[in-house]
């Protein structure tokens, strides 16, 4: 029985706040495994060798077979990755590992002035992350004449269909990419518009895609 899919992080993103001159850069980055959030923890190590923290939280996969941790990494215990791995599992994402890096600043934060700044932090890089899940895709490609080539475009992006690729030559050529679950009824209504002439052929078949939602 298939999983329902739940959101992920589409691509890695970084920003960063200042909190009484102290900086905390948040890293944010898809992780599928333990393994892949440690090496993403690493690298920011390895990219912000000077810094005073890295302060590490991951989610591992999402609702009853998920697998959490977070690190203080030197600060204050429960300052730092306790706060961080809450606001990242209150995001709703799976499969998301963020590590927030802290340069000192010389101003000692407190406990409670700790907790907002590694729990804003987190809140600020989640404002950028575009949201995307893991599914099942099929791409096809397509042949068409211009005249339907607007109308197919909308009839794509209706079923939710991604464009991975286009070439204008004597016609067009469109390369396309659906959930599983969209193939059907675009290629119903395709034929629907086209009078049956046009019949999309199967390039690839992937069952992990990382889909776009927003």
């Amino acid at each position: 029985m298939q999983s329902t899919p739940y959101h992920i992080p589409a691509a890695p993103v970084e920003t960063e706040i200042l909190v009484v001159n102290s900086r905390f850069i948040a890293s944010l980055s898809p992780a599928f495994s333990v393994e892949q959030a440690r090496a993403f923890h690493k690298s920011i190590r390895q990219r912000f060798p000077d810094a005073t923290h890295h302060v590490p939280a991951f989610v591992i996969g999402h609702g009853s077979s998920v697998i959490t941790h977070c690190s203080d990494d030197g600060e204050p215990s429960g300052t730092a990755g306790r706060p961080a791995l809450a606001v990242l599992q209150g995001s709703g994402l799976g499969d998301a590992a963020v590590v927030v890096t802290r340069y000192f600043g010389g101003t000692l934060l407190g406990t409670g002035g700790l907790v907002k700044a590694y729990g804003d932090a987190v809140r600020e890089v989640l404002k950028l992350v575009r949201r995307a899940v893991k599914v099942p895709t099929t791409t096809l490609g397509l042949q068409l004449p211009y005249p339907l080539y607007e109308q197919v475009q909308r009839l794509a992006a209706a079923c939710g269909g991604e464009t991975l690729g286009s070439q204008f030559l004597e016609d067009v050529t469109l390369m396309l990419r659906f959930r599983d679950e969209q193939v059907e009824p675009f290629v119903a209504q395709l034929t629907s518009l086209s009078a049956g002439r046009l019949q999309p052929v199967v390039l690839e078949r992937d069952p992990e895609t990382i889909f776009p939602v927003d």
